[in-house]
């Protein structure tokens, strides 16, 4: 077969694996639905759902799994940007001839720009920003929804909720969408409030999760006093700004104010320290794109290629570097 590469996009609630020959051809890839962030259960989550992945793919690929040791792997995970969170995990047996462990945002920022120098900015429910600038590496936010995440959806849905509360007290004026907000919670400010603390939804999908994983499961939620919203919770309330901006709502436009001007932070930054094209990733990132095209003309790109074949690239590259 000759040199195999393959490449792991590892994500919160499902991990993706593609494999590919020498001239980057895809030969095989799937998915499985299972929570691959290396700070799930001390990265044991991820482990297992690579290892299931391995099987699945080389078999769709007609390959034995003995061509492994001809495999250079390249893993780009959710948590990895902690040092400690890469290494113990790196440390973990994989059958690959060489195995490196990055940040998701490395595996997306080599795609976006085919390997070669630019910025990216991922924007979802989460949000942070990479460069390449001639071969230097540099990375901004990504320090999570409590005291990061600037420009992230899970951000931007919270200061919707927030303005809504104010607005429901007479604190400030109401519009169609913080009414529209309050209507789901009944127009009480307790049941938000109650929502934000103890959400049904995220406990009941916790308890399905850890049920599956460990028989013991039910046993440890029952000790936990409440389980918080949680940033994809917070996100949901999004689309709903975006519907309200085309009716010309004054707090949707004061939301769209306010996330452009997150993004432009992490613009300006990028664009001084010498970065001369940005790309986005993520949901959010996304349907906001055709207006950041028009207020960045000249920086703003379309990704060349998907995170994951940005796992290929980075494998294809290293082994490159080391037999040079």
């Amino acid at each position: 077969m000759g040199q195999l590469y393959l490449g792991v996009d590892g994500g919160g609630t499902k991990c993706r694996m593609r494999l590919c020959n020498e001239n980057l051809d895809v030969l095989a890839e799937d998915m499985i639905h299972s929570p691959a962030n290396l700070q799930i259960r001390h990265g044991e989550a991820a482990y297992n759902a690579i290892l299931e992945l391995i099987d699945k793919v080389y078999a769709k690929a007609g390959l034995d799994k003995s061509e492994c040791a001809n495999t250079h792997a390249y893993f780009g995970m959710a948590g990895a940007r902690m040092k400690s969170a890469r290494d113990k995990f790196a440390a973990r047996q994989f059958p690959f001839a060489s195995v490196h462990i990055v940040d998701d945002i490395d595996i997306a920022r080599a795609g976006a720009h085919a390997g070669e120098d630019g910025a990216v900015l991922i924007i979802g429910t989460g949000s942070a920003g990479l460069a390449l600038v001639e071969g230097k590496r540099l990375q901004i936010g990504g320090w999570g929804f409590l005291v990061g995440d600037s420009m992230a959806g899970a951000t931007l849905g919270r200061e919707l909720l927030r303005i809504s509360l104010l607005a429901h007290e007479g604190i400030e004026q109401a519009t169609p969408l913080t009414k529209a907000v309050m209507a789901k919670f009944d127009n009480r400010g307790d049941r938000l409030m109650s929502w934000s603390f103890d959400n049904e939804k995220a406990l009941a999908e916790l308890k399905e999760q850890q049920s599956a994983e460990d028989a013991n499961g039910q046993v440890l939620i029952s000790n936990l006093m409440s389980i918080h919203a949680r940033p994809s919770d917070y996100g949901s309330f999004v689309p709903m700004i975006f519907d309200y901006y085309e009716l010309d709502d004054a707090v949707a436009h004061r939301l769209m104010a306010y996330e452009l001007a997150a993004i432009d932070q992490f613009v300006s930054w990028f664009l001084g320290h010498g970065a001369k094209s940005i790309a986005v990733v993520g949901g959010l990132g996304q349907r906001l794109s055709p207006m950041l095209e028009k207020i960045y003309p000249g920086v703003w790109v379309s990704p060349k290629a998907d995170p994951l074949q940005g796992a290929i690239i980075l494998a294809a590259q290293s082994n490159k570097s080391n037999s040079t």
